[in-house]
């Protein structure tokens, strides 16, 4: 069990990564300016509304909801499972001085 677990959160780091991967000279530029962070449920979340941002974060949200949704199937286990490793992992690899949704609130990291 402990192996499967591990397992898990390697699929689920990896695919974060590529699902960003796209995309990531943008999202950077909005990590880095501050307008959009990791929120606890896997997904982007808008800090700072600034034109064509939003797209970004819908954009990406929607890659990774797919990609959530397609590895909760092979894994069986759920959604919400998927969405909480991949929080995790978001968080770990987030950056200092980038956000991050905690409490209800963001925060620099």
């Amino acid at each position: 069990m402990m192996k499967t677990n591990w397992l898990r959160n390697i699929i689920v780091a990896v695919t974060v990564l590529f699902s960003t991967a796209t995309l990531a000279l943008d999202l950077d530029e909005a990590k880095q300016n501050g307008w959009v962070g990791e929120k606890d449920n896997g997904y982007l979340g808008l800090v700072v509304a600034q034109q064509g941002v939003q797209a970004l974060v819908d954009d990406i949200n929607h890659q990774r909801r797919e990609i959530y949704t397609d590895l909760a199937a092979k894994n069986k286990i759920s959604l919400e499972q998927v969405e909480k490793l991949a929080a995790q992992k978001a968080y770990a690899k987030t950056l200092p001085g980038h956000f991050v949704w905690v409490n209800g609130a963001w925060l620099k990291k």
